[in-house]
C-alpha cells in the first residue's frame, strides 16, 4: 500500500512539474553511481563513451522520464566544492575538476538527490544534481578528496561543486576517439546523443522523448558497436520505461 501511494504521489508530482531550464554555469550536487563498461545508458551513447567520464543527469533537468533528452550529449566542467554532510565541516586543500558528458538519466523520486523540479530544489539547496559514473578507468581512484583519520570514512558520498558548460571538442577526454562519440546506430531514432552539442542549436540538440515533442537529429555513428545482447536489452527496458511512463 505504501508503495502504491508512493507511485500515486510521483505520478501528481511529475503531472504539474516543468522541466528545469538551468543556466550554462551555476552550483550543483554530485552524487555517484556504478555503471557498467560498454553500458548502453538512456540516451544510447556508445558503449565506448563508458570508457571517459561520464554522468547522469537529474531527470528534471535532463528533459525526458525516459530514453534521450535535451541535456545528452552536453559536457560540463565540475568543480569540487565540500561535502553536503560532513561533521566537522571538511573544505579540501586541493581543488579538482572533470568535464563530463552526460549520458544518462537520474531518475526523479519523492526522496534522494535528484528530486529537484523547477519549483523547489534537492536537500542541499540545488536545482542539478550530476550522478557521476565512478568508480571509473577513466577516473583516478583518489579523485574525491577525504580524510579518512578524521572521518573514520574516505567517501563522503555527495558534493557540492560548480558546474558549467563546456564544448565536448576538445574539453572531453573522450573528443579523440571517434567510437565513443555519438550514439548506437542500430538504437536509430531509438538513441540520441550528439557529439558535441550546442544550446540553443535545435538541429544538434535532443528533443523530449517524453514528450515526444520532435524527431532526434541523426547522431549515430558508424564507429560504434555494441553486442545484439546489449541491443536487446537497451531496448526491452527502454520500451517497458516508456510503457510505464
Amino acid at each position: 500500500m505504501l508503495t502504491l501511494f508512493r507511485v500515486v504521489l510521483l505520478f501528481f508530482y511529475l503531472a504539474s512539474a516543468q522541466w528545469i531550464d538551468y543556466s550554462d554555469s551555476g552550483t550543483a550536487t554530485m552524487t555517484h553511481y556504478t555503471l557498467s563498461s560498454n553500458y548502453v545508458a538512456s540516451c544510447g551513447c556508445t558503449p565506448s563513451s563508458t570508457e571517459f567520464p561520464t554522468a547522469a543527469l537529474s531527470q528534471m533537468a535532463y528533459g525526458s522520464s525516459t530514453a534521450y533528452g535535451p541535456s545528452c550529449g552536453r559536457c560540463f566542467n565540475l568543480t569540487l566544492l565540500n561535502p553536503v554532510v560532513a561533521t566537522p565541516p571538511f573544505f579540501p586543500p586541493v581543488v579538482k575538476h572533470i568535464v563530463v558528458k552526460i549520458t544518462d538519466l537520474c531518475p526523479l523520486s519523492t526522496t534522494g538527490w535528484c528530486n529537484a523540479t523547477s519549483t523547489g530544489p534537492n536537500a542541499a539547496g540545488a536545482f542539478l544534481n550530476f550522478d557521476l559514473a565512478y568508480p571509473s578507468q577513466a577516473i583516478p581512484d583518489d579523485f574525491f578528496p577525504s580524510d579518512e583519520a578524521l572521518y573514520g570514512y574516505t567517501d563522503f558520498g555527495v558534493w557540492n561543486v560548480t558546474y558549467e558548460s563546456v564544448s565536448c571538442l576538445p574539453n572531453w577526454q573522450g573528443a579523440d576517439d571517434a567510437a565513443a562519440l555519438g550514439s548506437v546506430k542500430a538504437l536509430a531514432t531509438g538513441g540520441c546523443c550528439p557529439a558535441d552539442p550546442t544550446p540553443g542549436n535545435a538541429s544538434n540538440i535532443c528533443p523530449s522523448f517524453s514528450a515526444q515533442n520532435g524527431i532526434p537529429p541523426d547522431t549515430a555513428t558508424s564507429s560504434s558497436r555494441v553486442s545484439a545482447r546489449i541491443f536487446i536489452y537497451w531496448y526491452f527496458v527502454m520500451g517497458l520505461a516508456s510503457i510505464a511512463i
